[in-house]
């Protein structure tokens, strides 16, 4: 079964003549990591909102086609349903980050879905170790550098434990060091089946992608 499906797929902002997105078909494999590039404006963040269904929920315009999760309509998911499938991580950190602590940040997803407090405190403990952040688990996220709310951004993402994750330019707020871990916990992941979706210009970066895409 095909992890995304994307079937005749058009967007237009309500604020624009032309449309951003027309008749896209895209297909992407189950455990792959997929790249996507392009020139500024032609449409690879509204690409992503529409598979993560911030489109047409949130961000309104004139949409039309289909957009299939693991072979089930998005518009029939519930919002629980769809954040348990498909996490995305913005460019810029702050729109994400809202909590007083970084442990707060990151137990707020799961506490929503009602996770046990047990799992929430394991998940924290193996995600801070994982991005190597453990001494900042009780620092405001508003204290830390850009990579460093990058790389809680992320985390607070993977606390959810979703099947597909979609990856919007998160390596540009990110030193070499901490394009390095990011990297690599993509590849791990990508081991454990989960399917991967970035938006990349950087060559370097898009050397983990099984399959690069331009639109």
């Amino acid at each position: 079964m095909n992890a995304v499906e994307l079937n005749k797929l058009n967007f237009k902002y309500k604020s624009v003549q032309k449309r951003t997105l027309e008749n896209v078909n895209l297909i992407v494999n189950q455990g792959e990591i997929l790249a996507i590039c392009g020139v500024s404006g032609s449409g690879k963040s509204t690409l992503c909102n529409c598979i993560c269904g911030l489109i047409p929920n949130v961000y309104e315009g004139e949409y039309s086609g289909e957009v299939k999760i693991f072979g089930q309509d998005i518009s029939l998911m519930s919002r629980a349903e769809i954040a348990t499938n498909i996490g995305i991580i913005f460019q810029n950190p702050s729109t994400q980050l809202f909590s007083p602590t970084i442990e707060d940040e990151l137990a707020f997803g799961p506490e929503n879905l009602c996770v046990d407090r047990n799992e929430i405190a394991m998940r924290i403990d193996e995600i801070l170790k994982i991005i190597n952040m453990e001494e900042y688990r009780y620092e405001n996220p508003n204290s830390l550098s850009g990579g460093q709310q990058q790389l809680i951004a992320i985390a607070s993402v993977l606390m959810l434990n979703p099947k597909i994750i979609i990856c919007d330019e998160i390596m540009s707020w990110i030193d070499e060091g901490g394009k390095e871990i990011i990297k690599n916990l993509l590849m791990n992941l990508k081991k454990q089946g989960k399917t991967i979706i970035i938006v990349e210009h950087d060559i370097e970066n898009l050397k983990i992608a099984d399959r690069v895409i331009n639109i």
